[in-house]
């Protein structure tokens, strides 16, 4: 039976691969069941018995980049760090999984570059704007409590320093997902993620 279950697993986990490609490649609309399973090297019975239909499997393929993400969120409420040592991982762990993640980096590429904003993807796409609200409220936790301790200075509302701190993580992301070859993130992210703290601590 555990052989079977890790079969089932290894199948479920080429779906996927499969379906980031097409989903990088084509778009959503322009992608079908029939074309994973081809890309896959299965009939399209193996994708309806793990997934309902192509919604689903989409889901799936996107929730590659927002479950490392809310695990970001968990992580740094959970942070015994300061608290602006826990917004610096933060940024840095964000910047990592896209430079050591490839299935991170691809969902992220189908969720920003790919993605048509139809009824189709309406689940997805409000998963997404809750994770949005989650981890700008975080950084924003966060930065009360580092304006509190003295090591942000008390210029700028925290929930102001959030949204800087998240539109600057996009940007980032967008930027270098449409375009590898403008910069190395690689070896850029370092200096990204100093930045982006100097930047909270000036006055």
């Amino acid at each position: 039976m555990r052989r079977t279950k890790e079969d089932a697993e290894k199948t479920r986990l080429k779906i996927i691969e499969a379906a980031l490609t097409l989903f990088s490649r084509n778009g959503y609309s322009n992608t079908t069941l029939a074309m994973i399973g081809t890309e896959a090297g299965y009939s399209r019975g193996p994708i309806y018995w793990h997934f309902k239909n192509k919604d689903d499997l989409f889901q799936a393929v996107l929730a590659y980049s927002q479950e490392p993400l809310e695990q970001l969120v968990a992580q740094a409420r959970a942070a015994d760090l300061a608290p602006l040592a826990t917004i610096e991982r933060f940024v840095a762990r964000w910047l990592e999984l896209l430079v050591e993640d490839a299935w991170f980096r691809q969902s992220f590429e189908i969720l920003l570059n790919k993605t048509e904003l139809t009824d189709a993807v309406a689940a997805t796409l409000k998963r997404e704007r809750k994770l949005t609200r989650s981890m700008i409220g975080t950084l924003q936790e966060l930065l009360v409590a580092a304006q509190a301790n003295g090591s942000v200075p008390q210029t700028q509302a925290p929930e102001q320093l959030a949204l800087l701190i998240y539109t600057q993580l996009m940007g980032v992301t967008q930027s270098w997902l449409f375009s590898p070859r403008l910069f190395n993130l690689g070896a850029q992210r370092a200096f990204l993620t100093g930045r982006l703290i100097i930047l909270l601590q000036q006055r």
